[in-house]
């Protein structure tokens, strides 16, 4: 009796220590009364998914690349600061920069086209370079064309008809810094102007890894953008031309999903594909738990951009009980950092509580055959 008593007493001290049940989280129905009527916030759209028809359409969005600001075509040629020069000028008869000439006789015995080829000149960071006799000469914004006649019609009161060629020794204007996950990252020049997106990356080698964890983000100026190595191939349209100045680099950065509520198991997955359906999702995550979620409660939370351009959250229910959501789940593509929700069951309530009557049991009942035990030996 006193053992019967001792029973009674932790079962009822357990259960009053036990305001609510364990839950994995709130049922479909609770999912469907938060969405429509939130404690705080304005309504969440809730979408029931139905048909392949109620399926988002996610495209691929190129507006961000909008932000970038476009340049027009510069010519391939042109210098700036940083360039550095070879400059060659040619002379006939009496020549201005003959070497050896000590005399007026000795300069017009040579007749002859003589060429003095100068040292590498740089641009410096006013755009400027320095001639002899021509002076310091500003030719930032200049074709190589351009700079030969600067330079000739600076020469041209002290030499007879000179001649100027000028080729571009190292090209800093006309490059590009590409970095990140690619073969070759540095300084890549482009040799038309016209190089895209994609173009650049093949030019410095290639990219490491898995093209589906890549993503690419775009610098001009003060702007940026991101674009995933995959999409270019889905999107033309990102494939964007690429302008002299601009920082590229190359991130590991992997889409994931989260798997929350009464499923096989609670965690982020990566995408294993550039593509991956709700179903595919679903089976990864072990399904709905055979013994607390309810296949009849599938959720998916995800930001949408809506006409304005803004995010705004929506939440997508679809049943899984009814055999067409096998279809239709094949058909919804996953993106990233979605969260795929299992509701918890309302009907395995009394299920929880029998098993939290059998947790206070287990030792009580354990402690009382271990007293039987002792009582039957003496």
């Amino acid at each position: 009796m006193v053992m019967k008593n001792i029973v009674l007493l932790a079962l009822c001290s357990g259960l009053a220590g036990c305001a609510t049940l364990p839950s994995s989280g709130p049922t479909g129905k609770q999912i469907k009364n938060t969405a429509i009527a939130p404690q705080d916030g304005e309504p969440i759209q809730l979408v029931q998914i139905h048909a392949i028809a109620d399926i988002p359409i996610v495209a691929v969005n190129a507006a961000p690349l909008a932000k970038l600001p476009d340049r027009a075509v510069t010519p391939t040629d042109m210098v700036g600061p940083g360039d550095i020069l070879d400059i060659n000028i040619y002379e006939a008869g009496v020549a201005l920069f003959a070497s050896g000439a000590s005399s007026v006789e000795q300069s017009a015995a040579n007749v002859g086209v003589q060429v003095q080829k100068l040292p590498p000149t740089r641009i410096d960071d006013l755009g400027n370079i320095s001639v002899p006799y021509a002076g310091t000469l500003h030719v930032a914004g200049l074709t190589t064309g351009e700079v030969e006649s600067t330079i000739r019609n600076g020469l041209r009161r002290l030499s007879q008809n000179p001649q100027v060629l000028v080729t571009l020794n190292q090209a800093i204007t006309n490059s590009i810094i590409i970095g990140g996950e690619v073969s070759r990252p540095g300084r890549l020049v482009l040799q038309t102007n016209r190089e895209s997106l994609s173009d650049v990356i093949a030019l410095a080698g290639g990219y490491r890894g898995d093209s589906k964890d890549l993503m690419v983000r775009i610098m001009r100026g003060s702007a940026s953008v991101d674009v995933r190595v995959n999409d270019l191939v889905e999107n033309p349209a990102l494939d964007v031309r690429i302008h002299p100045g601009d920082r590229l680099v190359l991130v590991d950065d992997p889409r994931t999903y989260s798997i929350l509520g009464a499923s096989g198991k609670v965690e982020q997955v990566p995408f294993r594909r550039s593509s991956v359906s709700l179903t595919e999702a679903i089976a990864t995550a072990g399904g709905a738990s055979a013994n607390f979620g309810d296949p009849a409660a599938i959720f998916l939370f995800r930001y949408v951009r809506n006409a304005q351009g803004k995010e705004v959250p929506m939440v997508y229910h679809l049943n899984m009980m009814q055999t067409g959501s096998y279809f239709i789940a094949q058909k919804f593509i996953m993106q990233d950092k979605d969260v795929l929700y299992f509701g918890n069951a309302a009907a395995n309530q009394p299920g929880k509580l029998v098993q939290l009557i059998s947790q206070l049991f287990s030792p009580i009942l354990t402690v009382t055959s271990a007293v039987s035990v002792i009582q039957n030996s003496n």
